[in-house]
């Protein structure tokens, strides 16, 4: 199996849009989500990656195929912090292979910074998946806070790779 993670170019956002539907369809497992009269549900965020700073798109390939992207933005909830994982989607065929773990590795490797990852607190798949990788990335050398706030409810994880992937990461 090889993975690709770069950033995605602008003629690449339809594969993103069409992506996005499947992203948000299995978030209506833990959140009441609709579509819209045109069977959609949307995403209107999605061409800001590519006009606004802070904002980085990045298609996943395996094996030279669509698998999945990430969003990177930076809107963080705790100050001093530069970068969050604003969307992230592997698809069912690829989960549970390394694939999203690996993805995340490449995209932290390639924007350095401090980071911030964000769960829905409903998504309890999510806060494994990212905890887990979180601690391989950095040798256990991160920090994790909970909010409980109007706009966002669910455990926040953060780190510091501005020198390069830390020392004790994979």
């Amino acid at each position: 199996m090889k993975l690709s993670v770069l950033p995605a170019a602008s003629d690449e956002k339809p594969i993103l849009q069409r992506m996005i539907e499947l992203y948000i369809y299995d978030f209506t497992e833990i959140e009441k989500l609709d579509l819209d009269e045109q069977g959609l549900f949307g995403y209107p965020y999605l061409d800001l990656y590519w006009t606004e700073a802070g904002h980085h798109p990045f298609l996943v390939r395996v094996d030279g195929k669509p698998a999945g992207f990430v969003l990177v933005n930076a809107h963080t909830f705790l100050p001093g912090n530069e970068r969050s994982i604003a969307e992230f989607f592997v698809m069912r065929r690829y989960r549970r292979q390394g694939v999203g773990r690996a993805a995340a590795f490449a995209v932290f490797d390639a924007l350095p910074g401090k980071w911030e990852v964000q769960e829905l607190d409903t998504n309890v798949a999510a806060h494994a998946f990212w905890r887990a990788a979180i601690r391989d990335y950095t040798g256990g050398n991160f920090s994790e806070t909970f909010f409980k706030e109007d706009n966002w409810q669910g455990p926040v994880q953060y780190f510091d790779n501005s020198g390069g992937r830390p020392a004790h990461g994979l």
